[in-house]
């Protein structure tokens, strides 16, 4: 077997064997196959795309490719959460403890931001004295003292799809569902997960921007899922505007804050109450209870102090500081430093998520390149979102940085013109879109 004849063989449209693919996978790994022909390969599959046997066979390769996760200390089924990125997006931070009210142990390995899409571990890190690398030997002590534990994701947490990802992303070879969907399910599977929840975003904010685009990457993966052996559900979600009021480390923080203390933002509620109700009925947790009962229950859980009990427990045990009756301590203050006026009068008809993410990074709330420094108190505030009504000179949005921040004039004016693009304002009132799009089951 030799890669040359692998390539021809995909080139050819013809489906890989599982020898093929362990083979590549492996030459992946150990560095024996050079980066052109692992390019090559890559191109052939996304032009030429792979069959359900093809995708989960990379996936199941890949996760075998480093060390694999399991968690015997959890009491029942070992659920995880994947969102495919957006902006505000600060759903993990409340889903953890909302399922530790209802018994669900969830062991989290998360991710730093990338482009303007928001990481959880910078979240977390920007609270006070919060550990975030925990070691895996130590995650069943969290487990056992709060029910959940979020760390960064270990190095050796399926290798091969770093190698693949670092390749992809500069010879244009990222578009293509069976990759990214083997991508997303081999970490989940190495992360040791027997029930798996998918958030796909759809919208301008989003890699997938239109719902026929979603809807073939969680039926790809939900295959994947289902061959694999894992429960698999995805729930679509809009990602046309941004998620909550608020984008930006400490300030979706702030939002999270308010969320367990049941004064969420409403399309934040619906997404998060969408994603528990899905794993804990995967979990096998629900007590007995119907659809509509369970629904009821989660909502109140937001709001009769179960769940902030439990952020505070997360925060808390990892390290975090935390003041009763205002909650967590942050690295830095945001500082409101600019508003954004409206130049119309009328109703919001749209607000581009990609161009506020764009304008966020501007403003030192996200990264370009993994080095590069985050600033935790950068940020935006939406005073409207599509539908709101607005009069000319009324704000559309306030930007925010770190109080220790000195970002030039400069960047603050180009955020501000990115907010004026992204915001549309016509005399007609939009019909406003669902949060949830879409569940796939």
């Amino acid at each position: 077997m030799n890669m040359r004849d692998i390539i021809i063989a995909k080139r050819d449209k013809h489906s890989l064997t599982d020898e093929q693919i362990r083979f590549f996978v492996s030459g992946v790994t150990d560095g024996s196959i050079p980066d052109y022909q692992i390019s090559a390969l890559l191109m052939a599959i996304v032009l030429n795309g792979m069959d359900e046997r093809e995708m989960t066979t990379l996936t199941l390769e890949m996760a075998a490719s480093g060390s694999q996760m399991s968690f015997p200390y959890l009491k029942g089924i070992p659920v995880d959460k994947h969102s495919t990125g957006g902006v505000g997006d600060k759903i993990t931070p409340v889903l953890l403890p909302l399922l530790a009210t209802f018994g669900v142990d969830t062991v989290k390995l998360s991710g730093r931001g990338l482009g303007f899409t928001g990481g959880t571990v910078d979240k977390f890190e920007s609270i006070e004295g919060f550990n975030i690398e925990v070691s895996p030997e130590d995650f069943h002590m969290y487990v056992k003292q709060t029910g959940m534990v979020v760390s960064g994701q270990t190095p050796d947490l399926a290798p091969a799809d770093k190698i693949l990802y670092s390749l992809r992303d500069v010879t244009g070879t990222v578009d293509s569902i069976p990759l990214i969907a083997s991508s997303i399910m081999s970490k989940k599977i190495a992360g040791g997960a027997s029930a798996i929840a998918l958030d796909v975003t759809c919208g301008s904010g989003a890699f997938m921007k239109d719902y026929g685009m979603a809807k073939e990457l969680a039926e790809a993966m939900i295959k994947i899922g289902k061959l694999a052996g894992r429960k698999t559900v995805a729930v679509i979600t809009d990602m046309d505007q941004p998620l909550g009021r608020f984008c930006g480390n400490i300030l979706e923080m702030q939002e999270v804050y308010n969320t367990v203390t049941g004064k969420g933002e409403e399309d934040v509620v619906e997404v998060v109450t969408e994603l528990a109700f899905q794993l804990i009925k995967m979990a096998e947790k629900t007590s007995g209870m119907s659809d509509d009962v369970l629904r009821q229950e989660i909502r109140a859980r937001l709001s009769d102090g179960s769940c902030y009990e439990k952020y505070k427990a997360l925060i808390t045990s990892q390290g975090g500081r935390w003041i009763d009756g205002v909650g967590p301590v942050y690295v830095d203050k945001p500082f409101d430093c600019m508003h954004v006026n409206s130049p119309d009068s009328g109703y919001v008809q749209s607000v581009r998520a990609d161009l506020i993410g764009q304008a966020s990074v501007l403003l030192g709330a996200g990264r370009l390149a993994k080095t590069d420094p985050i600033d935790y108190g950068a940020g935006i505030g939406f005073f409207v979102k599509v539908g709101d009504k607005i009069e000319r000179g009324d704000s559309l949005c306030a930007l925010y940085t770190g109080a220790k921040s000195n970002l030039p004039e400069d960047k603050l004016f180009d955020a501000m013109d990115l907010i004026l693009e992204a915001y549309t304002v016509g005399p007609e009132k939009p019909e406003k879109k669902p949060s949830i799009l879409g569940v796939l089951t």
